[in-house]
């Protein structure tokens, strides 16, 4: 009898010892997966970093956001008062091209913390190339030939504010996006200066 309780109280012992093995296992696995995670966390902020941005990228989007409007504006007019038919292409070109630039400028404005300009507000009109009201209103009024001569003039010298502007941003912004845009934008508008000039037999 004695050797028989003995054998099960052997038995019972190694049951439990083998029962806290596996707990203090588990236990140990728990602790190893949740080291490796807090481990891996910092990189999971590493791209944060990426999005870092200045003054000059906020300055930039908050100004291209109206002078892009503004040509946009311009273009839709094209439509029904422009003879050229390049002319025409022209402005759908600068159509294209600037909406979803505005839509990308917001973006950022909203994903910073930063106000978005109201749509029709052209609070910006002392900006580099911005078209007055008076000049805004001489464009509407003009048909043919005419409006062909006063949009191109015009639309230079609004592209050349956003060259402008543009060229600040890739010297002073540290948004990665925002310096691509702007020297896409630089590279664009400067080609179709070059365009509307020849079409103005300036060439």
């Amino acid at each position: 009898m004695i050797s028989k309780r003995s054998l099960l109280c052997r038995s019972a012992a190694a049951t439990v010892a083998v029962s806290a093995a596996l707990v203090l296992a588990a236990c140990g696995n728990g602790n190893d997966a949740s080291a490796g995670h807090t481990a891996t966390s910092p990189s999971a902020s590493a791209p944060i970093s990426q999005g870092q941005h200045n003054a000059a990228d906020v300055a930039f989007a908050k100004g291209m956001i109206p002078h892009h409007r503004q040509a946009i504006e311009m273009a839709g007019l094209a439509a029904s008062r422009a003879q050229s038919a390049e002319v025409k292409k022209l402005a759908e070109d600068i159509r294209k091209a600037q909406d979803p630039e505005i839509k990308t400028l917001s973006g950022w404005l909203t994903s910073w913390g930063e106000q978005v300009p109201a749509e029709g507000s052209h609070s910006a009109h002392g900006m580099a190339g911005m078209m007055s009201p008076q000049e805004m209103e001489k464009l509407k009024n003009s048909s043919g030939a005419a409006f062909d001569t006063a949009f191109m003039e015009l639309m230079i010298k609004h592209h050349e504010g956003a060259v402008e502007m543009a060229k600040t941003e890739k010297a002073q912004g540290v948004f990665p996006d925002a310096k691509t845009m702007a020297d896409a934008i630089v590279t664009a508008q400067s080609a179709e200066i070059e365009q509307m000039n020849k079409l103005l037999g300036r060439s």
